[in-house]
């Protein structure tokens, strides 16, 4: 066999490795396949070794995003405000949407959002594979590192957006309450939700380039069926039971409920929520995320290629 066709000469050892076969050169010298998927265990070490390359990464795409734009990092909070603003006047002023709920303007502010943050991430998450070969295929790391940064970039935009978002509550008469530090565990269920689910999507769109052209329809869809800007409860009380339990088990209506009722609990005419709601909430972020992150590490060596 000629070295062209085997470069690192395994046909043909020399010395002491005289007489052994490729297999147990492979094995001796603990040689492994370029690219072969590492176990479950190891694939997390990986990813946590990598976390201020996952930060600083997420942190520059951040402040790169609107650089081209005069206003720059002020579309971040200006982008939901304009969609809050749209939404009020076509469903809070045009379709009467407000008559039935207390403070409106926070309780739509609140879902526009929670809404934009998981609407983003998702879209982040199908792109975020396709969009990055160059970096995959330069570049040896945890794949997951990508959706993951893109789940933390949309997180520091809310987190932004809150500041503005506070604003909004406390001019609606909303004082601060004890209540607001429910928002904490439901941002961070919320985050790893969204970080299952951009996981998911990671891999889909990396099968399936057409995906990142369908998933604004599927997004406003959901966003539709999810009561941003009007109460699904009051629309559907009158409808099949089972179609009731769909709208319950909303991941995205729960969430926002959740922030909706820790800035102010009586906020929408209910005296409060039911208590499976935060089991609701919990489920869907440990299904989303544990499912997500196995969904996604079991193609791992499959991206970038082809």
């Amino acid at each position: 066999m000629s070295t062209l066709s085997d470069p690192l000469n395994l046909s043909a050892p020399r010395g002491a490795d005289a007489g052994l076969t490729p297999k147990q050169l492979v094995a001796k010298y603990g040689l492994t396949v370029s690219g072969r998927r590492p176990g479950l265990a190891q694939y997390i070490k990986d990813l946590w070794a990598r976390r201020h390359f996952i930060m600083s990464f997420a942190t520059a795409r951040l402040v790169a995003q609107y650089s081209t734009a005069k206003l720059g990092q002020v579309w971040q909070v200006a982008t939901p405000l304009l969609n809050c603003i749209v939404y009020f006047l076509v469903f809070g002023l045009i379709l009467s949407g407000s008559k039935s709920i207390n403070n409106y303007v926070p309780w739509l502010c609140i879902g526009v959002f929670i809404f934009q943050f998981i609407q983003s991430a998702v879209q982040a998450g199908t792109r975020s594979i396709s969009d990055n070969l160059g970096l995959i295929r330069a570049l040896h790391f945890p794949r997951a590192a990508l959706p993951i940064a893109f789940t933390i970039i949309q997180l520091q935009q809310l987190l932004i957006s809150m500041v503005v978002l506070v604003g909004i509550v406390l001019a609606s008469n909303i004082m601060p309450g004890l209540s607001w530090l429910l928002i904490i565990p439901t941002i961070a269920l919320l985050c790893i939700f969204n970080t299952g689910i951009a996981l998911i999507m990671a891999r889909v769109g990396a099968k399936t380039s057409d995906m990142a052209q369908l998933m604004p329809f599927i997004l406003r869809t959901w966003m539709y069926l999810s009561g941003v800007f009007y109460s699904i409860e009051a629309n559907i009380k009158d409808w099949p039971r089972w179609i009731q339990l769909i709208a319950d088990v909303n991941p995205a209506a729960v969430y926002m409920d959740l922030v909706r009722f820790a800035f102010d609990p009586s906020i929408d005419n209910r005296a409060g929520l039911p208590p499976h709601v935060w089991a609701i909430a919990v489920a869907w972020a440990i299904i989303a995320g544990l499912f997500g992150f196995v969904f996604f590490w079991k193609s791992e060596e499959q991206y970038g290629r082809g």
